[in-house]
């Protein structure tokens, strides 16, 4: 027998255990099962349904200017008549290079509507990144805002993009408006390029027949490239509906009802999720251009905003700018955080709840990987006791309905009992047909059925999954097993550390060892070694990492801590 044939017989049984576990410790939030008021259809259908049932309810705000569905399905009509019109079919692929904005999300629904693919390009990267993602992608046609259209161009050379429409990060904003905080007022036309508000204008171009198969491929939603070269995930348009509809059903704000605010990027599959949740469910997203603490407070304050994915810093942040402000936080039924630097703790869930009073307990975000279009679990109403936060690191919850989640050893491809740790390989409706043009990678992938993450995780009693860390971060230590996460979360406990980061470096002795880079909160002191005799009182003498105290985290651009900024402090200091 094969080891794959093996692992067909077994997994029922395994599966049907943790789904018994589940079913016990399943929250009272609804039904484990997805609700699709529409069918299961296509995206582009969910808009229109929407925008006939309510064709007046606010579906953005941004910065002062309202866009309705009508006025959404309007607009992503006549970019879709106008790309039908210059000759972009089905399958065609068209990139988008904007950063948060109206044209961002009309340019997303009209290419789906035209039958094509999107791909969202990192309005940050420069013309080398560009090129590399034009070329794989093979994009015929690109939306830009004019502020990035200089770098666009010189990194579409070679590119088989024949046509750009730019935009105005004006275009969207009311007359005379005050411009959002990081926006600059001096940005030039683009030149050479087709006008995304002379498109909005025309009345006379036939509208192509919205794509019927949700099943088709509509979008390439590039991966970071942590192992190599950015790789496009190829997903549908179920795709989206799906995590879509999970997601506002089981915690991320949902429902017409819903006012979600989005800052986080939306050319990410975070940030696309955050605004699919929204308007796929009814609801109105005020989306904000980036992140700014007095913005974000004040359009809470003023729109009654009940849901917002962010990071626990930034709640943190909203806090001290809520403190003797006129501003209330009050509204919030579903704030949803993201330990990416700071860690969520029962200190910070306690200050949230006295200081808004605010219905919405603070939480933790879910696991995913853009590969899976993320929002895999779901942590809504599994805080009683403040179990998820005083448990074993990594707490992501439950598998959405429709979701398999399974432990499986690294090595073997065995089924793991609940309680081991190895790789964590997911199942879901969500999952990427496959990378573009990378079938090697994705064999290697997507087996079985199954996507094999990379992920280091765990399955408690409940049924719950607990993520550990990136296989290529975990360090052995004496040929012991340390995750560098855990020891972060472990941190996090300490009143005077403001963020950890922790890699590893090689040791002669022991192979490798653990190194801690602390953060201390404003006016905090403390030493090195008040810090390592803290760690003895609270980790396994082998998880004892090395300490350093810096003043201040290097961050990735997704917010993160940037191992890579880490690895050089380690290399250009001596570590003691």
């Amino acid at each position: 027998m094969t080891m794959s044939e093996q692992f067909h017989r077994e997994i029922d049984d395994y599966l049907n255990a943790l789904r018994q576990r589940r079913r016990e410790a399943w929250p009272e939030v609804g039904e484990p099962t997805i609700d699709y008021p529409f069918g299961e259809s296509t995206v582009t259908h969910y808009l229109r349904s929407w925008a006939a049932s309510q064709p007046d309810h606010a579906a953005i705000v941004y910065h002062g200017r309202t866009v309705t569905y009508a006025e959404l399905d309007a607009a992503s009509d006549r970019v879709a008549a106008y790309l039908a019109h210059r000759g972009f079919a089905p399958g065609d692929r068209a990139a988008v290079m904007m950063p948060n904005c109206p044209q961002f999300v009309i340019a997303f629904f009209a290419i789906l509507k035209s039958g094509g693919v999107h791909v969202p390009v990192n309005p940050m990267f420069r013309r080398e990144e560009i090129n590399y993602e034009l070329l794989d992608s093979g994009a015929t046609v690109a939306f830009v805002l004019d502020e990035v259209a200089d770098e666009f161009r010189a990194g579409a050379e070679g590119s088989a993009v024949g046509e750009t429409i730019a935009s105005a990060h004006t275009d969207f904003l009311p007359d005379g408006a005050a411009l959002p905080r990081g926006m600059d007022a001096d940005v030039p036309v683009a030149e050479g390029t087709t006008r995304f508000t002379t498109i909005l204008e025309r009345d006379d171009l036939p509208v192509p027949t919205d794509p019927d198969d949700p099943h088709a491929l509509a979008a390439l939603n590039y991966t970071g490239g942590t192992t190599g070269m950015p790789k496009g995930c190829e997903h549908t348009q179920f795709d989206m509906l799906y995590t879509a509809m999970s997601g506002g059903q089981l915690g991320f704000g949902g429902g017409p009802d819903t006012v979600s605010l989005v800052f986080v990027p939306v050319f990410w599959i975070a940030g696309e999720d955050a605004f699919l949740v929204s308007l796929m469910t009814g609801g109105t997203c005020v989306l904000h251009y980036r992140w700014d603490a007095d913005e974000v407070l004040r359009s809470i304050h003023e729109h009654r905003v009940t849901a917002m994915a962010g990071t626990v810093d930034s709640y943190l942040e909203l806090l001290d700018k809520a403190r003797g402000s006129e501003y209330s936080l009050s509204s919030l039924r579903a704030p949803v955080t993201m330990s990416f630097v700071t860690k969520l703790t029962v200190e910070i869930r306690e200050r949230w709840a006295r200081e808004t009073g605010a219905p919405g307990v603070i939480r933790e975000s879910s696991y995913g990987m853009t590969e899976d279009h993320t929002l895999d679990t779901f942590t809504l109403g599994l805080q009683k006791d403040d179990a998820d936060l005083t448990g074993r690191p990594g707490f992501t919850g439950l598998p959405m309905p429709g979701t398999d989640v399974a432990i499986v050893g690294f090595d073997t491809g065995e089924l793991l009992p609940v309680g081991e740790e190895g790789q964590i390989i997911v199942r879901s409706p969500s999952m990427m047909r496959g990378y573009h043009h990378r079938a090697e990678a994705t064999a290697t992938t997507l087996r079985d059925g199954w996507l094999h993450t990379g992920d280091i995780g765990t399955i408690d009693e409940t049924g719950a999954l607990h993520y550990l860390g990136r296989t290529k971060e975990m360090l052995k230590v004496n040929g012991m097993s340390v995750f560098p996460s855990e020891l972060e979360h472990l941190f996090s406990r300490h009143p005077k550390v403001a963020a950890a980061g922790v890699i590893g470096v090689p040791d002669a002795r022991k192979g490798q060892v653990p190194v801690a880079y602390l953060q201390l909160v404003p006016g905090a002191e403390a030493t090195a070694d008040e810090m390592l005799a803290w760690c003895r009182d609270h980790m396994a003498t082998y998880k004892i990492p090395r300490v350093e105290i810096i003043d201040q985290m290097p961050l990735a651009p997704t917010g993160k801590v940037s191992k890579v900024g880490l690895e050089k402090l380690a290399a250009a200091v001596p570590v003691h």
